[in-house]
This record gives structure tokens, C-alpha cells and sequence, in this order.
């Protein structure tokens, strides 16, 4: 069975960094996409950022310049550097990858708090 384990989150102060991290396990085959979700309380979820085994990546508008998205392919592993963090960046972050048949997989998340 396919599994995405988060690590990572915390809190930080604005103006901080966080790294996290997401890695697959179950699975030895490529993802088509890997990416990262965000959901702060009484919001909808929102992409934060993709990237595809091409390396093309697709980034939120909020979050350009100040978040970079990374993978391993051969390690099915992705991770999301967080800069110039800011309280509104305050959410539940999720790992998700999709399979090129498809299939969509995401993790349990991790918490993200940026205190002002």
C-alpha cells in the first residue's frame, strides 16, 4: 500500500524557514506529480506548489519567490523549502503525489504555524 510520511512542520516566527519533507513509501514506480496542499482553519485547501518528473513546477501566487519545490525521482521523495514565512502561511500542509495512471495518494499532514 502506498504511503506519504510528512515530516517537517513546526513553529517558527515571521520571517523564518521551515523545510518539509515527504517521502513514499510501498510503491517502486515513479510519480507523474509531487506536490504540496495547504489548509488553514475555515479555508479551503489549496495547492501550494507541484512538481513533475519533468522537473516543470507550478507554484501558488502567494507563495512565489518565497517557497521551492524539490524531488528525488529514483527516491519517490519531495521536499518544500519555506522562506520569509509569514502568519498567513499558518496551515496543515499535505503531501500528495499522483501516478501517471492517475491514482492519487496523500499524506496524514503536518502542522505549519508562523507566529507574527
Amino acid at each position: 500500500q502506498v504511503q506519504l510520511v510528512e515530516s517537517g512542520g513546526g513553529l517558527v516566527q515571521a520571517g523564518g524557514s521551515l523545510r518539509l519533507s515527504c517521502a513514499a513509501s510501498g510503491t517502486t514506480a515513479n510519480f507523474y506529480s509531487m506536490g504540496w496542499y495547504r489548509q488553514a482553519p475555515g479555508k479551503q485547501r489549496e495547492l501550494v506548489a507541484s512538481i513533475a518528473t519533468s522537473g516543470n513546477t507550478n507554484y501558488a501566487d502567494s507563495v512565489k519567490g518565497r517557497f521551492t519545490i524539490s524531488r528525488t525521482n529514483a527516491k519517490n521523495t519531495v521536499s518544500l523549502q519555506m522562506n520569509s514565512l509569514k502568519p498567513e502561511d499558518t496551515a496543515v500542509y499535505y503531501c500528495n503525489a499522483i501516478f501517471w495512471s492517475g491514482s492519487e495518494y496523500r499524506g496524514q499532514g503536518t502542522q505549519v504555524t508562523v507566529s507574527s
